[in-house]
């Protein structure tokens, strides 16, 4: 008998459904059927903790490779801890069950794997991260950030050792959420906001609801930084070598949109040929570029881009490497050297 025959293929389906929709983020609505989900049958409980586990594991045979041990690990698969998870986050999970998933395959079928593998056209194109967490809210890391995620029964604790991280949390009464930062904490239930880690302090920027700033009390002292409130268009500045009080103050929708500018896709460029530039910006634009003189195609690039401002790289490649811009109609432009 197989071990799923108590709960109905159906409802494991669903199960899987909702563990997807989980894992790339779930919206207001979405949330409130789940709830209803979960209560309508305690089997539907269940049936989410069993492909969660599942997923689990694949996890932890993603994050393995040789390099870690000569001998095989006989915990690989061994269940995770009930009570309390830590999951080092490098990737997404959706992200890393895929990889997973992936090498499973390949190694139950190394014949097939050589074969499967195709050079792959590449792309200058850079995306954040962008993480579904365990309970269904949305992280985004910014290049180099580094994240652990730590979650217990009573709350959902995650520590944040570099970078920035932008936070969209599903709303949790029972359970706070709370973002660690070099002895700071940020704490929410359902709300949205960013948190930047610098070398001198921490700061914190509220887009949507609310949010608690403080710090755990010395336990020598006893001293600890007032709490402090932020609602949605308010900045926290909080430095991180005395126990004081953050600084306060308000930001507009357009400082919000520049402190949050690392969250756009963007093009990067080190050392390109130009024509390989070219070629990526015309992909992703209706407005096409064209090099006039095929000897222009091995020029090098570099520089970070909007996949969308055609006409700042164009002045770039005018400053930098002496190209004038003519236009050939509505959409196009022939790039060619400067008389």
């Amino acid at each position: 008998m197989s071990p799923h025959d108590d709960i109905p293929a159906e409802m494991l389906d669903a199960a899987a459904v909702w563990l997807a929709r989980r894992d790339r983020g779930l919206t207001p609505a979405e949330q409130d059927e789940y709830m209803q989900w979960l209560a309508a049958d305690p089997r539907h409980a269940e049936a989410f903790g069993r492909h969660a586990a599942t997923l689990e594991r694949m996890m932890q045979l993603y994050e393995w490779t040789p390099a870690h041990d000569t001998e095989p690990n006989p915990d690989l698969f061994a269940p995770p801890p009930a009570r309390r998870r830590f999951w080092p986050v490098w990737t997404g999970v959706g992200l890393a069950a895929a990889a997973a998933l992936t090498l499973l395959l390949s190694l139950s079928r190394p014949a097939e794997r050589a074969a499967a593998i195709a050079p792959v056209a590449q792309s200058y194109l850079r995306v954040n991260e962008r993480m579904a967490l365990p309970d269904g809210s949305r992280a985004e890391l910014k290049d180099g950030t580094q994240l652990v995620v730590q979650y217990s029964e009573v709350e959902r604790r995650v520590r944040l050792n570099g970078g920035e991280v932008h936070f969209t949390v599903w709303k949790d009464p029972q359970r706070p959420f709370v973002v660690e930062a070099a002895g700071i904490e940020v704490r929410a239930i359902g709300t949205a906001f960013n948190v930047r880690l610098q070398p001198d302090e921490v700061q914190v920027l509220v887009t949507e609801g609310r949010v608690q700033v403080d710090a755990p009390q010395d336990p020598v002292s006893g001293a600890g930084m007032p709490v402090t409130m932020l609602s949605k268009g308010q900045k926290a500045i909080v430095p991180r070598s005395a126990q004081v009080g953050p600084v306060v103050e308000p930001v507009t929708a357009v400082d919000i949109a520049r402190e949050l500018a690392w969250q756009a896709p963007r093009l990067q460029f080190q050392e390109t040929p130009l024509a390989a530039a070219v070629a990526e910006f015309n992909r992703l634009n209706r407005h096409q570029l064209e090099l006039a003189d095929p000897a222009l195609e091995e020029l090098r690039i570099g520089g970070t881009f909007r996949p969308d401002n055609v006409d700042g790289f164009v002045r770039l490649l005018n400053t930098t490497l002496g190209l004038d811009a003519e236009p050939s109609g509505p959409d196009r432009t022939v790039l060619r050297r400067a008389p």
